[in-house]
C-alpha cells in the first residue's frame, strides 16, 4: 500500500503531537465503567461545560455518538428528519435502523443546510399507519455540505420547528469546533436549542479516538446504558481521554489555519485547466472540486496523485475532497496543488 506524503483525504489523518503522546503516557487513570477514571471524568466535565449541558459520556466514535443519541430519543419505528447529505445516512452502515430501530426522512437542504419550513413539511400528521416524526438531527459543520458551516439563527428557526410539533433535537457536532472558529459563536450557543450534541476529538483536534455526547443528566444516564449495550463502555480510557483533553486546550485556535490553508488551495485550484471549483464556496477545512477535463474522472485522478505521494478522495464520479488539517500545512498544500496541476496536464 502507497503511503502518501502529503494526505488530504481526511481530517482523520491527523497524528498524536510529542506533547499530545506526553500527556496520554502520563495519564491517571481507573475503571471508567465504575466511574472511577480521573481523566475520563475530567474529559466529561470539560466538555459538559464547553456545549453548556448538565453531563456527558466518553464514546469510541462520533459514529457511536449518533446511534446511542437516536436510541435514546427514539423509540422502535419513530423516524428521524434530516439533511439527505447527513453523515448518517452515508457513513453509518444502516446504523439508525440496525442499532436505533428508527426509520430515515431526508430533506433537501442547500450544502447540507435546511429551512424551518423544510422541517414542517417533513414532519408527518398522526396515522396508525405512518411513522411517529420523533427527532430533528442537524449536523455543523456539514461534511458533504463542503463544511458548511449552520448560521445560528437557522438553527434557531428549525429546531423551533421541532419542538413546535412535539419532535426532540440532536446536533452531530464531529466539526462544531471548526464551525465555531469559523463563525466566532460558541460552543454552548450552537448547543443551546438541542437535546443531544456531540463533537468529536479525533478529527482536526489531532487526538487518535474518541468523541463525547453531551445532553441532560436524563440523557446521559439513559445513553450510558446503551454505550454498555453497543460495546462501547471501556476500562482504563484515561489514557486516550489524556489525548482529548490536551486537544481541546491546544488544538482548537489552530483550527483556523486549517480553514486558511483550504481557501488558498481552493483559490490554486481554481486557476488548475480541468478543475472546477469556487473558493468563496471553502467556509472550513473542506475543499469539493470537480474534474470537469472530459478524459478523466476523479478515481483516476485520485489514483494518479497517491501514485505521487498525494492522497485525496474521490467522492463521487467527478467530484473530489480534499480536508486540511494540523499535519498538512501551508507548503504542503502548495505541493499538492503543483502535482495535480501536472497530472491534469499529462
Amino acid at each position: 500500500m502507497t503511503v502518501p506524503r502529503i494526505d488530504l483525504y481526511s481530517d482523520t489523518q491527523t497524528r498524536p503531537t510529542p506533547g499530545m503522546r506526553c500527556a496520554m503516557a502520563e495519564a491517571e487513570v481507573g475503571d471508567e465503567q465504575r466511574g472511577e477514571d480521573p481523566t475520563v471524568n475530567r474529559l466529561t466535565e470539560k466538555v459538559s461545560k464547553l456545549l453548556g449541558k448538565e453531563a456527558a459520556v466518553f464514546l469510541p466514535s462520533g459514529t457511536m455518538c449518533n446511534e446511542i443519541a437516536y436510541r435514546v430519543h427514539c423509540e422502535r419505528g419513530d423516524e428521524i428528519i434530516l439533511d439527505k447529505t447527513g453523515h448518517a445516512l452515508h457513513f453509518e452502515a444502516g446504523a439508525p435502523a440496525v442499532l436505533a430501530g428508527a426509520m430515515t426522512r431526508a430533506v433537501a437542504g442547500t450544502n447540507g443546510i435546511f429551512t424551518a419550513e423544510q422541517v414542517t413539511a417533513a414532519i408527518r400528521q398522526p396515522n396508525r399507519y405512518h411513522p411517529r416524526s420523533r427527532l430533528l438531527s442537524v449536523e455543523n459543520t456539514s461534511n458533504l455540505g463542503g463544511g458548511a458551516v449552520w448560521p445560528i439563527a437557522r438553527i434557531g428557526e428549525v429546531t423551533a420547528a421541532a419542538r413546535e410539533n412535539g419532535l426532540a433535537t440532536h446536533m452531530d457536532g464531529a466539526r462544531l469546533l471548526n464551525a465555531v472558529v469559523a463563525s466566532g459563536i460558541s460552543a454552548a450557543d450552537y448547543a443551546a436549542p438541542f437535546d443531544s450534541v456531540w463533537i468529536d476529538l479525533s478529527k482536526g483536534l489531532g487526538a487518535p479516538v474518541g468523541a463525547v455526547l453531551a445532553g441532560s443528566s436524563e440523557f446521559i444516564d439513559r445513553a450510558w446504558r446503551f454505550k454498555h449495550q453497543f460495546g462501547g463502555a471501556m476500562r482504563q480510557s484515561g489514557i486516550i481521554a489524556a489525548a482529548g483533553l490536551y486537544a481541546l486546550d491546544k488544538h482548537v485556535g489552530r483550527l483556523a489555519d486549517d480553514h486558511t490553508t483550504a481557501r488558498r488551495f481552493a483559490q490554486t485550484l481554481a486557476q488548475i485547466s480541468g478543475i472546477r471549483i469556487d473558493p468563496d464556496d471553502v467556509e472550513t477545512n473542506m475543499v469539493y472540486f470537480e474534474i470537469s477535463a472530459s478524459d478523466l474522472d476523479a478515481q483516476e485522478v485520485a489514483e494518479r496523485l497517491l501514485e505521487r505521494g498525494v492522497r485525496i478522495g474521490a467522492v463521487d464520479r467527478y467530484r473530489m475532497r480534499a480536508v486540511t488539517h494540523l499535519d498538512v500545512d501551508r507548503s504542503g498544500v502548495e505541493e499538492a496543488a503543483e502535482v495535480l496541476s501536472n497530472v491534469m496536464s499529462l
